[in-house]
Parts: C-alpha cells; structure tokens; sequence
C-alpha cells in the first residue's frame, strides 16, 4: 500500500489523468475525461494531465510549454497520426512528469502506449493506478484489416491492466470479457449524463420545432443517429430503413465515413448536420422522435444515454453496452446485429405506433434522471480510494500474462 494515508471521500487528492485522447480531438474517451476533470475541480481535488501531442501542432508549441484545461496543468507528448487520430508515443518524458506531479493516483482513460507506459511508471513510483477500460483496441485492428496484429494487442491490453490496482468496466459484458480473459481487480463504472443539457423541453423551443418542419415539412417521424462517423460506428446499416413509409433520417455527427455514407444512403435524402456540440447536440437530440444506434461493438453507448434524457426511445444492437442501457419495450428495443433487416423492423414497429414512442421516451428520461456526471463522478472517486487502498501491484503482478496468450487466437 502507498504510504500516502487514504482517508475514503474526503482528503484532498491529486490525480494524475493519462488519457490517449483530449482536445482538440472529440470521441468518447475526450468526453469521459473532460467530465472526470470538471468533477475533480468541482470536489476540490488537484490533477495533472498527460496527452498526445496534435500532429502538425506540435511544431508550433515549445517543448517547455504547458497547457491548461480549467486549473489543472496539461502536458502534451510526442504522437503520430493514424488516420487523423493523433496515438501517443510511449516517450520517458512521462515518467519525468509523473515522478514530479505529487500524484496520490493515476487515472488511465483508455490506456494503451501512453496509459501501459503510464501504469508501469507508477507502479516503479509507488502510486496506485485506475485504469479505465473504454476502447477495444483489438476490434479496432481487427475491423480496420489489421488482423493480424489482434493477438498481439491483445497480450498488450492484458498486461495494462494486470499490473494496474483497479480496472473499471463500462458495462456488464466488458466487465465479464475482462473477468473471464485472466484481469483481476475488475469492477464496472458506467457514465454520466447531462440531464439539465438533454432535456425532452427542448421539443418546445421555436428553432427546434422550426428545424423539426424543415427536416419533416409533411409531419413525418424523424428517425436519427448521433455519433462519430467512422468505420466501426458502421453508420451504414441505416441503409435497411429505405422504403419505410413516413420518416426521414438526420445523422448527426462527423468523421472519415462521411463521404462513404453520403454515398450509401443517398436513398434516403439524409440530413447530415455535420459535428454538434454542447447547445446544438442537445438541439439535434431535440429534432428526433426515435433514436438509432448501428455499431455492436460499443464498450458503453453514451449517446444511447443523451438520447434517453432527451426523451428519445433508443433502438440499438444486441450487444455489448446497449445491453445495460435499453430495457426492450420499456424504454426502447434491442436488434440482433446478424439478422437482416432486424434494425428495419425494429424501427418499423416504433414509426407506427406513436403512443409507444412517447411511452418509451418518458420511460427513457427516468431511467437516466439519477445518471448525472456528479453522481458518477463521486463513484469514481471512492475507486479511486479503492486503488488506493489496494496500493500499487508488486512488479511480478505487472508483468502476468494473463490469459489472452492461449485464448486469443481462437476468437482472432
């Protein structure tokens, strides 16, 4: 255990958040940290933030150049672009800043290059680490052609979070995967939401309604997606609502499949509205009468939150996080992501019974009204205190191979 005395919720703590993503780039994981940041500095806690670089950014900014992101200091290390995603590079200037940052814990978005480095620093340090599971880095490789590589990612992820003191798992699937591929010390933490922002008010507002008569000027029911637009989102199943009688499609959301998806779903006459954020994704949200979720590889889902608070029912794969978030016929429907057609008829049982919709929206906003980012963010404070009682794992536990070695190749 560190010797740093752990006082449960209330000492003042400084953490140290190494994430693979931040500003300027906006996923789920730059979402998830910001919300972690506002939360500590709403408690009253320190933290020191560790980020890629930008390429082409990089240089323009001093070497000595510190950043801020509201009081805590962010420090930026060299990256690379793949496909417009700037991926840190394991560089030993973490550890120096690490060493530095009086840390009492580490709080690993992601961890891959950067956050693996990260935990193995603090754990040399003595500093308790979270690590918090949100990309499958190895469905990534595997669905951008990269297969080959899935064993070895694989091994990597295994080794992460085996030598960290605490994985958190954001949903009860990804918490079971860890579980049953050799992680120990794997508990779930889910996402919070911001109800105040995503409000089913927003409906009633002037330029929403005057948006609603633009998009469907003959009253049809707005079926739309919220969300990056990139391969694995696989936007594309939209494809299957062409024909069905009555609605229009708006998505929501930027990213390198744009161009694709204008093509495939020029059959539907789609509204994109290009990236949204704060006020205008709310206001996108408030357009819609059913939201639609395609990819089933999500980790979480948390605009299958967004749109829950907006008063939306949510329709969504049959896998991985929608699992915990949509309660079929109470507060949406769940497709089977290998059935033809299945999103189509889902999404046709809703457009033609509009009391079920507006049952299921309200169903919906309650479900997620406790599901605010303090509520969640108080959570993850006592994983925090968790990790730090659990103190950092010997150096033999950070080095186990898990048992993704013998496993891997069978599910590759």
């Amino acid at each position: 255990m560190s010797a740093r005395s752990v006082e449960r919720g209330t000492s003042q703590r400084t953490v140290a958040v190494v994430t693979e993503s931040f500003l300027p780039t906006l996923n789920g994981v730059t979402t998830s940290v910001l919300a972690v940041l506002d939360h500590l500095e709403r408690r009253g806690h320190r933290a020191v933030v560790i980020a890629p670089d930008t390429p082409g950014l990089a240089r323009f900014r001093s070497r000595t150049q510190v950043e801020r992101y509201r009081s805590f200091d962010v420090h930026r290390v060299p990256a690379v672009a793949y496909r417009r995603f700037p991926v840190a590079l394991p560089h030993p200037v973490l550890d120096t800043i690490l060493a530095a940052s009086g840390a009492d814990v580490l709080h690993a978005a992601s961890p891959f290059l950067l956050g693996g480095r990260a935990i193995t620093a603090a754990g040399r340090l003595g500093i308790p680490s979270v690590a918090v599971f949100q990309t499958d880095v190895a469905g990534f490789a595997r669905r951008n052609g990269l297969t080959a590589t899935v064993p070895l990612v694989r091994r990597i992820l295994g080794r992460i979070h085996a030598g960290a003191s605490l994985t958190l798992a954001p949903s009860s699937a990804t918490a079971a995967m860890l579980a049953d591929e050799g992680v120990p010390r794997v508990v779930r933490w889910g996402r919070g939401v911001d109800t105040a922002l995503f409000h089913p008010d927003r409906r009633r507002a002037a330029h929403v309604r005057a948006a609603r008569r633009r998009i469907a000027p003959g009253g049809e029911t707005i079926v739309g997606y919220v969300g990056r637009l990139a391969p694995e989102k696989e936007v594309e199943r939209l494809a299957e609502l062409g024909g069905v009688p009555g609605i229009r499609v708006v998505v929501a959301g930027g990213g390198p499949s744009r161009a694709v998806l204008e093509r495939r779903l020029r059959h539907l006459d789609v509204t994109f509205t290009g990236p949204l954020r704060g006020d205008d994704l709310a206001d996108a949200y408030a357009m819609l009468d059913v939201f639609v979720h395609t990819g089933p590889a999500e980790t979480f889902g948390q605009t299958l939150q967004e749109a829950h608070a907006s008063g939306l029912p949510v329709v969504a794969p049959a896998s991985g996080g929608p699992i915990d978030l949509v309660a079929p016929g109470l507060d949406g429907e769940l497709y089977d992501p290998d059935a033809p057609q299945a999103l189509r008829r889902a999404v046709l049982g809703l457009v033609t019974d509009p009391a079920a919709v507006a049952r299921m929206g309200s169903a919906g906003r309650l479900r997620v009204e406790g599901t605010t980012w303090e509520a969640v963010g108080d959570q993850l404070l006592e994983h925090h205190d968790t990790a730090r009682t659990i103190g950092a794992p010997p150096a033999s536990s950070r080095m186990l191979r898990v048992g993704w070695d013998e496993s891997v190749s069978a599910r590759a």
